[in-house]
């Protein structure tokens, strides 16, 4: 089959892509949904209209992200690509047009904090996955105050309802790649591992996927009037109403220019950070899901506790030292000096807890501390929170736990260190030079890639799932090893 023949036929039209290798071909920019530009912008995402003719799909299309940030808020790589035609989905096969095939399908939500991050990062290649027979979707969404940002005159959490429609499309139009519209495993990494959580605690979200992979996953569950405060400053900055005419009577990058001075420091204060984490009044992120009582209905622990999303199937972890390095960076040099135990006291961490805490963490080092709880806080008790709720319901997860320390980081597994393992792709852009260090093992990606595929498919991994009495968790190191009581300190700052 030439490039030329790669031709499949959407609902909304015929597109081109490419084969990229004898093993796959790639259908990049495939609009789900309308530009979100003029009066379509800060409202509810429509579905893409039908065109004429042959829709070239060779090349990755416009993306949410507006400038190119190096990075951003992670290691990864994340172009920004200009243009207006932003909503759209990336599609890898290893059959194209063979609706018979009815293989497994990856649709993967990038991450980025909710305000930055890319479909089109070259780690996000389905190549590896097409490689083991499973269909790879990126989608992508709106982002910051566009996607997510409180208006009273607009429709709430723009971005999930963004997630939603793309999950529609795939719903709709992924066997025409070759895909199982019956299954179809969500996955995510930091707020794209939230926004898994996200749609697996939604009423609204249940039927469009059958299996879901949460790592690293950042979940928001911003209360309404914390959202509301959020536009009513980023308003006046801007010296518009507080509605969706005073927004859009401005230009998108005069709302970026005011969003990122307004999220630039977001985790760069942990003292500030912590008490309302430890107390759980408010959350370091500005943007992000938000608690609005229709789609997003009450927190996704709350909502998992009630049995929403128990007949789905999660795979679910973190790296061990997620945002640790963020207070070396940030606190004062001064804080080597101060007790650890009087930095968790004043935070409002309640005395047992901060008992046993420091006990499990070996609590001498107080920068070490505080960093590391800036992780468990952030990352690791939420996961916990989420794995008691599923259990107590009676759904089924599995549980991991990142370890392997990358040279680049002083020995320690940081935020995003994991995502060129599960993607198998160490030899992709800025792999050794940012991420792992210059010789990645092999054997940890063949690890996790392999499991990740096999959950994909529909097998369970070969560890024991997450339930009392164990807690079991696989242990990604060299080699892997199974935890019993795994994430314990981390259930007891959940259950506190």
């Amino acid at each position: 089959m030439t490039t030329d023949d790669l031709v499949v036929t959407t609902a909304a039209g015929d597109v081109a892509g490419v084969r990229r290798a004898p093993s796959h071909a790639a259908f990049l920019g495939i609009p789900f949904a309308e530009p979100p530009v003029g009066e379509r912008r800060l409202a509810a995402p429509v579905p893409r209209g039908a065109w004429d003719g042959v829709r070239p799909c060779r090349e990755y299309g416009p993306t949410p992200q507006r400038r190119r940030t190096g990075g951003g808020v992670t290691s990864i790589p994340e172009p920004s690509i200009p243009g207006e035609d932003t909503l759209a989905v990336n599609v890898f096969t290893p059959a194209p047009g063979d609706r018979q095939a009815r293989l497994p399908v990856l649709v993967w939500i990038h991450g980025g904090g909710y305000t930055s991050g890319s479909p089109a990062s070259p780690w996000y290649d389905g190549r590896t996955f097409a490689a083991r027979g499973i269909v790879t979707v990126t989608i992508s969404y709106r982002l910051g105050f566009d996607g997510f940002g409180l208006l009273p005159d607009a429709p709430p959490n723009r971005a999930v309802l963004d997630w939603l429609l793309a999950l529609a499309w795939v719903q709709e139009n992924i066997a025409a790649f070759g895909g199982d519209p019956d299954a179809v495993t969500i996955a995510g990494q930091s707020a794209g591992g939230g926004a898994v959580l996200t749609l697996l605690a939604m009423p609204r979200a249940q039927g469009l996927f059958r299996r879901a992979i949460a790592q690293s996953g950042a979940l928001a569950d911003l209360p309404s009037d914390a959202a509301e405060a959020t536009t009513a400053q980023l308003a006046t900055e801007l010296g518009v109403t507080a509605t969706r005419d005073g927004f859009r009577s401005v230009p998108e990058a005069t709302v970026l220019e005011a969003q990122h001075a307004l999220t630039a420091n977001d985790l760069a204060d942990p003292a500030a950070v912590f008490g309302g984490l430890v107390n759980r009044t408010a959350s370091p992120l500005t943007f992000g899901p938000v608690i609005d009582g229709d789609l997003v209905t009450a927190p996704a622990s709350a909502s998992m506790a009630r049995g929403t999303g128990t007949d789905v199937p999660l795979l679910a972890g973190t790296t061990a030292h997620e945002f640790n390095g963020v207070v070396t960076s940030h606190a004062p040099a001064a804080l080597r000096f101060v007790p650890a135990t009087l930095v968790l006291r004043r935070a409002g961490m309640p005395h047992d807890v901060t008992r046993d805490y420091l006990r499990a963490r070996n609590g001498t080092d107080t920068p070490g501390v505080v960093g590391q709880l800036l992780t468990d806080l952030l990352f690791r008790a939420p996961l916990a929170e989420v794995l008691m709720a599923r259990q107590a319901a009676g759904a089924t997860s599995w549980a991991y736990d990142f370890r392997w320390p990358s040279p680049l980081a002083h020995g320690t597994s940081p935020h995003c260190l994991d995502a060129p393992f599960v993607w198998n792709c160490l030899d992709a852009e800025r792999v050794t030079e940012v991420n792992t260090g210059p010789h990645p093992p092999q054997e940890l990606a063949d690890a996790m890639h392999g499991t990740w595929a096999a959950f994909v498919a529909g097998d369970d991994p070969d560890w024991p799932a997450f339930a009392a009495p164990d807690h079991a968790a696989r242990v990604f190191t060299v080699p892997p090893v199974t935890a019993r009581n795994a994430y314990a300190i981390e259930r007891r700052l959940a259950g506190r």
